[in-house]
């Protein structure tokens, strides 16, 4: 990927354009057995059902069908918009806009959508705020009181020899300062959570952040700031990644928002013509109700079990066992309930990538490629389906404990990706990834480490893959 100009980068962030470019051009460019991978890509294709006869998959589409016998599920974390259903929203007589369709609408450039009300907590809701105040339009920002509150929006910036903080965090080190299964037991992690002098530093550690983004802010004392503006500070603490958030990729972000921006935090109770109505009897005049709300997510139900490893997470894992007080989001639906995210218990024939929430996309896409690739292919040795039935039920007991609401589907791994992805890699017998003892520990883990990996696979296995 060729560098993006200077005027498009933010402390080495750059504008998604490019990310979309790149992937757009990969897909023209890689071609096997003759064909290009954008060719056998089917766009507007909407499957209706997946269904297995004897050794073949059934899949029955909008517009054909197609019998295989190996499946791939790489439909992602979420695939359809969450859009709340509002009393009198028949009446409300302005468009209802969900984040998903914000970029394509007319919302920025149209004088007759002038006052725009954004509901919802996380990065999407602060990105289309920012985005309405720049274009001039009079902005209304709605948290519900009922849900898990405003997100933690994060400086991008880096310290001492990281570019930026998505490096900091994409480094092993930082990955042990979060209480976790994933990854090495060594001495270091023991230290850090299973006496009391490494609970304290890791509890400084993150109540150094947490403090740190939020005097960054200045929730309290901004100058010029409207009333409400206090009311964007995070409920819980940043450790326990309770509620969404980001980071933050303009630098006047606070500076715009701080005196353009009417904030509340309250429940809507219904809409009626061209007004938002909330709980406190507020009533708020708006021409666009943006939504960011989210997405409905996936999950997959494959065997029952309870989560009967409760008490060895917290016995392991003590910092665990009292959570702040916050409010915790229902979840309907049932945890994903897969060996290491990908794999059934029992099936060999198919499997599912893209459902576990990493740090870095890039990375987590292409080593669980190479991953149910080596499953599929029969080059995997697996424990035993006792084994894998105790490790998917620690799995999902620990991610609750650990990532509360944000954890009740078991697939987020904000802070482990990099033991889990390093998991993957050791299970197919790869390497090409690690670098020294300092550099694997400190440098940040970038999806360009993985170049390496397509060949090494080939070559490691070519002799046994069909």
């Amino acid at each position: 990927m060729e560098r993006p100009p200077e005027s498009d980068l933010h402390h080495e962030f750059f504008k998604a354009e490019h990310t979309t470019r790149y992937l757009e051009d990969y897909l023209e460019s890689h071609c096997y057995a003759g064909q290009s991978l954008k060719s056998r890509v089917q766009l507007g294709f909407s499957v209706k059902t997946i269904t297995k006869r004897g050794d073949e998959w059934l899949v029955i589409g909008n517009r054909a069908q197609y019998r295989t016998q190996r499946i791939i599920v790489a439909s992602g974390l979420f695939s359809s918009a969450k859009i709340p259903k509002f009393i009198g929203d028949d009446i409300f007589k302005a468009p209802i806009i969900h984040q998903e369709d914000f970029g394509q609408s007319s919302v920025l450039t149209s004088p007759q959508l002038h006052r725009a009300t954004v509901i919802g907590g996380g990065k999407s809701a602060a990105d289309m705020v920012y985005a309405c105040v720049k274009a001039g339009k009079s902005v209304t920002w709605v948290i519900r009181a009922s849900g898990t509150g405003p997100g933690f929006l994060l400086s991008p910036k880096g310290k001492g020899p990281y570019k930026n903080a998505f490096e900091i965090g994409s480094t092993r080190a930082a990955g042990t300062l979060s209480p976790s299964f994933i990854g090495p037991d060594n001495w270091w992690r023991r230290f850090l959570f299973g006496s009391n002098p490494g609970r304290k530093i890791v509890n400084a550690v993150w109540a150094g952040v947490d403090k740190e983004t939020r005097e960054g802010a200045q929730f309290e004392s901004r100058p010029n700031a409207l009333p409400g503006f206090a009311k964007l500070n995070p409920h819980s603490p940043l450790f326990w990644g309770n509620g969404s958030g980001g980071l933050l990729n303009r630098a006047d972000f606070w500076d715009t928002v701080g005196p353009n921006v009417q904030v509340h935090l309250e429940d809507i109770t219904h809409l009626r013509a061209k007004h938002v109505c909330l709980q406190s009897g507020t009533e708020v005049a708006t021409d666009v109700l943006l939504c960011g709300t989210g997405w409905k997510p996936n999950s997959f139900e494959f065997f029952s079990a309870d989560d009967l490893a409760d008490d060895e997470v917290l016995t392991r894992f003590p910092i665990l066992a009292e959570p702040p007080k916050h409010h915790h989001k229902a979840i309907q639906a049932t945890p994903y309930r897969l060996y290491n995210g990908i794999a059934p218990l029992d099936d060999r024939s198919i499997a599912f990538v893209g459902h576990f929430n990493v740090g870095n996309f890039f990375k987590g896409a292409e080593c669980q490629a190479i991953w149910a690739t080596a499953y599929l292919d029969g080059n995997l040795e697996l424990p035993s389906i006792e084994s894998r039935q105790l490790t998917i039920a620690r799995h999902i007991a620990w991610c609750k404990r650990r990532y509360l609401s944000n954890g009740e589907l078991g697939n987020f791994l904000l802070h482990e990706s990099n033991f889990y992805l390093d998991d993957l890699l050791q299970e197919v017998g790869l390497t090409s990834h690690l670098r020294g003892w300092f550099s694997n520990w400190f440098r940040p883990g970038l999806a360009r480490d993985l170049a390496g990996l397509r060949d090494e696979y080939v070559a490691k296995y070519s002799s046994t893959s069909d």
